[in-house]
């Protein structure tokens, strides 16, 4: 028992390096990049859903689109709002976004994730 001074200062020691990371960092994140619109998409002002929906869920509803398209023959993707569109990465997202490096790449490196939709796809001219 003449070491319990040792085995606390260990402790702490221990305790100091496995949270180094995160008071280390404390507010130091940079705050997520905000993808740039391009003019036909400002002009719609409408996605074929809402934002926030669009920000966190586009993947998913992608991945619905892939498999319904491929595999069910379905062409056609109905909205909330019962609106009406043509279930295409190409067609109906690039339409409007067609500025993949200022609205797909940005957001897609800041979250560090690569997307394969461009493995089957081709990439959208940038419009200047």
């Amino acid at each position: 028992m003449q070491d319990k001074g040792k085995i606390i200062a260990g402790l702490i020691i221990f305790f100091m390096i496995l949270t180094f990371p995160f008071w280390y960092n404390r507010g130091a994140a940079s705050p997520a990049p905000e993808p740039e619109l391009t003019q036909k998409a400002k002009e719609a002002k409408v996605c074929i859903a809402d934002t926030e929906y669009m920000r966190t869920e586009h993947m998913q509803v992608l991945d619905v689109w892939r498999d319904t398209v491929v595999r069910d023959g379905k062409r056609v993707y109905v909205n909330a709002e019962g609106k009406e569109y043509v279930a295409s990465l190409s067609d109906t997202c690039m339409d409007c976004h067609s500025n993949k490096a200022e609205f797909c790449d940005r957001c897609h490196n800041y979250a560090s994730v690569t997307p394969y939709c461009w493995e089957c796809h081709t990439y959208p001219e940038e419009k200047k």
